[in-house]
């Protein structure tokens, strides 16, 4: 007898076609493709999505060609305000957002909401930056003025991924328009849904049609062709490495501006000096929120030996008692896992890591959640830095443990990875916390803290997680040319070549 699927609770109005959205319509692909978008509990299909390719992006591309004179034209002043409106829209819009981002990618629903919020806020930051952000002037005594003129790249490429969808989206999305650019948006495919808001929240904005545009698809498809078009000079990615490096290879042929934001495998390191209390909650936090679907989770916890198997113990009974359970359900602290795909990657991960260390808690499915890509907090201890649960990104809710003795081979194995994205470090040391911030190879270190972001502050990394940084001024910089305009205030002295006595 087969076992009913249990289907996840419906959002209201949920829809039952998803299509892009292209000079302020929404239209269906050009071949007339779709493809199937499930839910992560019953992992059966909810809804059908326009499948964009080439088509779709040329046509993408033409509308934000087209709109982009009159939107770089706007005052910074008049887009800010524009901004100001498309934030009041998705707040507007929160609860429907979070069920919506909950459903689709097993975010639980109490974290979900404080995504929508956090949408909202990247458009009211970026709409204060445009504003106050002044340009750079330079002079050379009473011989000349030399100003910097900033001005939009031009249509900005997109591509987004599939774990906090919509936040992500509005990490690019405001940036991009407070430059004065226009867009072409690629959401992940297995979440498109919480995208399928935006026309919605941007026309009620009065954002101008084409300004954003939205094409759903693959990425070998859809993303393959917003990269591969000749009148998209930017791209802005998020998502796994060997998919970043693929992009940069392919960017090179038309020389596009790119910024990458890529994988992670960020260490904590724990001192036997640190306030343990805090460290434990700041960890359990760091790799077990958002289902440990995140790429600055600290999931390679480094702990002084004198303290190890104490924290490793604490650890492991804390993550046991997670609440696991149906995203829908408020009190449930990780739901499910995004897709059928990714979830059989991270159980693989997880019996290797069986063989690589030792099973402290977890590794398994919940036995009260018999369908669904759910997986229990898996903790291991004892893991070699040469273990791949050490090495590579699993993208799930699984720690790896490993004890220090010195402060030098603490630095050590925190930069044993080929990532370098994010580092956590827990002492009460201040000078050592200098040091091992210094030492250790990331593009951002939390001291005595989990990851609480400014966003006036550069987000990036180094090595394999990522090649530029966004964020504050520095994404106003991602999104924009600036030229060096010199104004003589007096007759220059040039070498008059040609005449006698040139030199």
């Amino acid at each position: 007898m087969t076992t009913p699927v249990t289907a996840a609770p419906r959002p209201a109005g949920l829809p039952d076609t998803i299509r892009h959205w292209i000079g302020g319509a929404l239209v269906g692909s050009a071949d007339g493709g779709t493809f199937d978008v499930a839910d992560p509990v019953s992992n059966v299909p909810y809804a059908r999505a326009a499948a964009g390719g080439p088509a779709d992006i040329d046509r993408a591309v033409s509308a934000a060609r087209a709109a982009f004179g009159a939107w770089a034209d706007l005052s910074n002043r008049d887009r800010a305000d524009v901004l100001v409106r498309v934030a009041d829209g998705i707040e507007a819009r929160h609860e429907q957002l979070a069920e919506f981002e909950s459903f689709d990618s097993g975010l639980p629903i109490r974290q979900a909401r404080g995504q929508a919020h956090r949408a909202a806020e990247n458009f009211r930051y970026f709409a204060d930056v445009i504003v106050a952000l002044g340009e750079e002037s330079f002079r050379q005594g009473r011989e000349q003025f030399s100003y910097v003129v900033r001005s939009p790249v031009g249509v900005a490429g997109l591509i987004t991924p599939w774990n906090t969808p919509f936040m992500l989206e509005s990490w690019k999305l405001a940036p991009a328009l407070a430059a004065g650019c226009t867009v072409v948006l690629k959401p992940a495919e297995w979440t498109p849904l919480s995208a399928s808001l935006w026309p919605g929240i941007l026309a009620g904005a009065g954002v101008p049609a084409g300004v954003v545009n939205i094409v759903h698809g693959t990425g070998d498809h859809a993303g393959q062709a917003l990269v591969d078009h000749a009148g998209v000079p930017l791209i802005s990615f998020t998502g796994s490495t060997d998919t970043g490096r693929h992009i940069i290879r392919s960017s090179a042929q038309h020389l596009k501006t790119t910024s990458m934001e890529l994988g992670g495998k960020s260490p904590v390191v724990v001192f036997a000096d640190a306030d343990l209390d805090a460290a434990l909650d700041s960890v359990l936090f760091g790799v077990f929120s958002l289902n440990g679907e995140r790429c600055t989770a600290g999931s390679r916890v480094l702990v002084e030996r004198p303290v190890y198997d104490e924290f490793a113990r604490r650890l492991a009974e804390r993550a046991a008692r997670i609440r696991v359970g149906p995203p829908s359900d408020p009190a449930t602290e990780v739901g499910a896992l995004v897709h059928p795909e990714h979830y059989a990657r991270v159980l693989d991960y997880v019996e290797l890591g069986r063989e690589e260390g030792r099973l402290l808690a977890g590794g398994g499915r919940p036995a009260h959640l018999t369908e669904g890509n759910y997986l229990q907090p898996t903790v291991f201890a004892d893991v070699s830095r040469e273990a791949r649960i050490f090495q590579e990104e699993i993208f799930g809710p699984v720690v790896a443990l490993a004890p220090f003795g010195t402060e030098t081979e603490a630095v050590e194995l925190a930069n044993a990875t080929p990532y370098g994205l994010a580092a956590y470090v827990w002492t009460t040391d201040l000078t050592r916390a200098h040091r091992i911030a210094h030492a250790v190879e990331s593009g951002m270190v939390w001291v005595n803290s989990h990851n609480v972001r400014d966003l006036r502050t550069p987000f990036g990394g180094v090595k394999a997680s990522g090649v530029g940084r966004e964020g504050g001024s520095h994404s106003i910089g991602f999104y924009t040319e600036t030229k060096i305009v010199h104004i003589a205030l007096a007759t220059p002295r040039t070498p008059r070549f040609g005449t006698e006595g040139t030199l």
